[in-house]
């Protein structure tokens, strides 16, 4: 099950730099660390953490010549207030860009979905105090059908609202796509197969891409070198 705990995660919640994003660190300065917030659809669940999209993700990073070094700060079991509760040790990383995929677990454990949307608020702002010029970026989630129309309406409206109210990008829904079908996800028809974890990265790519070239941009303006 998604909630499933993985003691893999001790790597990982340490603040590992996945593969893919081997950028050239010789002028550090200008490497932007992009790191991923979730559960065991962020941190791999019963696939190598390297087959995992934020190492995807760090892979396109670095084919497109981005420099960015990827954090896959995923762990299995997590629910918003389990992120809440560890986010202030993460921040101790220096971070640029913070990727918040959490609530599957809440939505599967019928959790009352104003207090998932408020524990994502909270994370956010938290992530914002600490680093005022990072960019953050909020995937969204759903909750199974077989919770019922309101439950997963109210649900599915947490992620929109919540980044018009703090003016955020949204990926729309991080299992685009793949959600349940077998060909994508592992026997528990929840946790996302190699196959799945290639769509999720082109899910989080069409938003990604497009932020950190203008990010990349601006620095580049600021500095008064050529395009």
């Amino acid at each position: 099950m998604l909630f499933a705990f993985n003691l893999v995660f001790v790597a990982v919640i340490a603040g590992n730099v996945v593969r893919g994003a081997e950028a050239d660190t010789s002028d550090s300065e200008n490497v932007r660390t992009v790191l991923f917030f979730g559960d065991s659809l962020t941190s791999g669940y019963n696939i190598d953490l390297g087959d995992a999209y934020p190492a995807i993700i760090g892979d396109k990073l670095r084919e497109n010549g981005l420099s960015c070094r990827v954090v896959n700060a995923g762990l299995s079991g997590e629910t918003t207030a389990g992120g809440l509760r560890r986010v202030d040790w993460i921040l101790r990383r220096e971070i640029d860009v913070f990727v918040l995929a959490l609530g599957g677990n809440d939505a599967l454990r019928g959790f009352d979905p104003k207090t998932t949307r408020e524990n994502l608020k909270t994370i956010l702002e938290r992530v914002r105090e600490r680093y005022p010029d990072a960019l953050l970026v909020l995937a969204g989630m759903r909750a199974p059908p077989n919770m019922g129309n309101d439950y997963t309406n109210a649900f599915a409206a947490i992620y929109p609202d919540l980044a018009e109210e703090l003016d955020l990008p949204l990926i729309p829904f991080l299992l685009e796509g793949m959600a349940v079908d077998p060909e994508y996800n592992l026997d528990d028809l929840i946790h996302p197969n190699e196959r799945g974890h290639r769509v999720i990265a082109e899910t989080v790519w069409e938003t990604l891409e497009p932020l950190l070239r203008k990010e990349e941009q601006g620095d580049r303006n600021e500095s008064g070198a050529s395009p």
